[in-house]
């Protein structure tokens, strides 16, 4: 599936406005908001009863995506982060000091993926941004995998985009990359 770029332009106004978005993503539902709004973050961490210390994913469709986010990488990084991206790695990277603190917690860095998933792409390249990226379902419940089940549980507070989620079983590995330790 294909997003029309009427959609698109309604999910932008959406998130500049502060909104949070449902989409799918490589093994669930997502629930987004812009990375840089304080009070988008807010309003989704509340909405799934998430533990404000923890932090979270962040989805770009191209690694440029992220540069506003991250602290700047040195050559050797940039160039391993090509064995993990495009993919369903999620991996923990310095940010800014500009970045909102509700996004990485208690963290001083975030996790960050760079997708697969066509969808995702199309949107983030829409947006020429990153998004947040947290399972769509209430903290410690099972994430959803349908549109029509996103509808069900979220429809009337978050903008969800219809799709079909990749063919991934699990969510993304998170690794520490400075120290190579898988999170999840």
């Amino acid at each position: 599936m294909v997003y029309k770029i009427g959609l698109l332009q309604k999910v932008k106004l959406h998130l500049i406005r502060g909104g949070v978005i449902a989409y799918p993503t490589e093994s669930c539902y997502g629930l987004g908001c812009d990375p840089y709004n304080y009070k988008a973050i807010r309003s989704l961490i509340k909405l799934k009863r998430r533990d404000k210390t923890k932090g979270l994913i962040v989805i770009a469709g191209k690694n440029h995506q992220v540069d506003k986010l991250i602290k700047p990488l040195d050559d050797d990084t940039a160039t391993e982060l090509k064995q993990y991206w495009p993919g369903a790695f999620s991996l923990i990277l310095d940010i800014k000091p500009n970045i909102p603190s509700n996004l990485s917690g208690k963290h001083k860095s975030v996790a960050v993926r760079v997708s697969k998933q066509k969808q995702v792409i199309q949107l983030c390249n829409y947006l020429d941004s990153a998004i947040v990226s947290t399972s769509a379902n209430k903290s410690q419940l099972k994430s959803i995998k349908t549109y029509r089940e996103c509808l069900r549980k979220f429809g009337n507070k978050v903008l969800v985009l219809p799709g079909v989620i990749g063919f991934a079983k699990n969510p993304s590995k998170i690794i520490n990359l400075k120290t190579k330790q898988v999170l999840r």
